[in-house]
């Protein structure tokens, strides 16, 4: 066990494209050196997915944002697609904090 004594850590929900795997993965290790605990969907090498299991996989990211404490959009250019508005959504509606790692393009609401 470590000595170095840690507070309850934030925990993040990182949402966006799985398209921006480098800013994904840019914005996990900001986040972790900064100590906090992150939550992030994981690509999947499959070629085309079974429409239940994609259903099941997106089911499990709400999941994440259900734990999380904030929920942490990565868009660069402003982009942000159905699924993630979907998840925005269910957020807000939870009451969770939903951050930014770009500017919000025109017309987001």
């Amino acid at each position: 066990m470590s000595n170095v004594p840690v507070a309850r850590p934030k925990i993040v929900c990182l949402c966006g494209s799985l398209r921006f795997s480098r800013e994904f993965a840019t914005e996990r290790t900001r986040l972790t050196l900064d100590l906090v605990i992150v939550l992030a969907p994981e690509a999947t090498e499959a070629p085309v997915l079974d429409p239940l299991l994609v259903r099941a996989l997106g089911e499990l990211h709400l999941r994440r944002i259900d734990l999380a404490d904030e929920v942490r959009i990565v868009n660069p250019g402003g982009y942000i697609g159905e699924a993630t508005r979907r998840e925005i959504a269910y957020a807000a509606a939870l009451g969770k904090p939903v951050t930014y790692v770009h500017e919000r393009a025109i017309g987001d609401s």
